[in-house]
């Protein structure tokens, strides 16, 4: 089996990349990326010579990219290649609709062009905007996202279904809950309440950090995909979750406990323009053609934190150059920030 794999050096796409080369051996796999500040080659350092990997660099919205790289044909694009925090696409969307539609659709009609058996789009829970208290959104949800980031997704997830549609294209959607785990950028929750507690610096959460979101552990969202690969429905959409939504505020204090720092180092600061309030999916479809979640969230907790004490050289890296200039306007002169952004 050759799979291309877009965005593959960043989180997910590179756990991903390193399940599969784990658990089979008859595949081929490209991954690629364009190489931005949340993809970092060194996330698959450790497989790099592996003789069924191979890195290309380049840009889903370059066609001309596009088209060399599935010139030797292949059997399925994965496609995690996007732009993803929010905060960012506040700053500034044009990035976000570059990446996450124009470039969606290059790669739709490169596959289109080029026979591509089966195309498998990695979306997101924040499409269906959200949730009231006690509801979970099913596949059916009408979409209603509330971000430059999530609308950018929506309108990928159109794309594809419009290809299906049109023009007779397999593909298939996954929309996933938060992922956290090794490797993640340390701007995302949970690395970024780790990375400052294990250096005692205040750990920001916005508002009143009662916001829910269902967390799921990197290695169980690198099974659904795969188990989408295997057993999904070409035209079908299917929501992976843990099933456990819970407050960024007692996500916070478990990372607290677990590092045995204050929750005096907790700073609450200004909270997100149109931040939604709850993410919640219903999986049961998914779950259906038998897939589970298999880590639990305090133990996925524990993996994540090990897992960034053992490796400070790269987080250092990691939060090196362009990161810190981000983290300032964010963090450090928040309100200045979002004072300009409101003109």
């Amino acid at each position: 089996m050759r799979l291309l794999i877009t965005g593959g050096a960043g989180f997910i796409g590179s756990n991903f990349i390193r399940h599969l080369l784990a658990s089979r051996e008859d595949l081929e796999l490209i991954n690629f990326d364009k190489l931005t500040y949340a993809g970092n080659l060194e996330n698959l350092a450790d497989v790099a010579n592996d003789g069924r990997y191979r890195f290309v660099r380049g840009d889903i919205a370059e066609a001309d990219s596009v088209a060399a790289v599935l010139a030797g044909g292949c059997d399925a694009i994965v496609n995690f290649a996007a732009e993803t925090h929010v905060d960012r696409s506040i700053v500034e969307a044009a990035p976000f609709l570059r990446t996450n539609v124009f470039g969606t659709q290059v790669l739709l009609e490169a596959a289109r062009r080029q026979h591509v058996p089966l195309f498998l789009q990695i979306g997101t829970d924040e499409v269906y905007g959200s949730a009231p208290a006690g509801q979970s959104f099913n596949e059916g949800q009408i979409l209603d996202p509330r971000s430059p980031y999530s609308a950018s997704k929506a309108a990928a997830d159109h794309l594809v279904n419009a290809y299906a549609c049109t023009f007779g294209l397999a593909a298939i959607i996954v929309r996933c809950t938060n992922n956290f785990g090794p490797f993640q950028f340390p701007e995302k929750l949970i690395p970024l309440m780790i990375a400052n507690a294990l250096e005692d610096k205040p750990i920001p959460v916005y508002g009143d950090g009662l916001n829910e979101r269902d967390w799921l552990f990197v290695t169980d969202f690198c099974c659904a995909i795969e188990h989408a690969l295997k057993h999904g429905k070409a035209g079908e959409i299917y929501n992976v979750s843990a099933g456990t939504p819970r407050p960024n505020l007692t996500v916070v204090r478990t990372v607290l406990r677990e590092l045995n720092k204050p929750e005096s180092l907790i700073q609450f600061v200004t909270d997100r323009p149109g931040h939604d309030r709850r993410y919640a999916l219903d999986s049961g479809k998914l779950r259906a053609t038998g897939w589970q979640p298999q880590v639990s969230f305090e133990e996925g907790i524990r993996r994540t934190i090990d897992w960034y004490r053992n490796n400070r050289a790269w987080l250092q890296r990691t939060r090196s150059g362009e990161y810190r200039d981000y983290y300032d306007r964010h963090y450090v002169r928040r309100d200045e920030t979002l004072k300009t952004l409101s003109g």
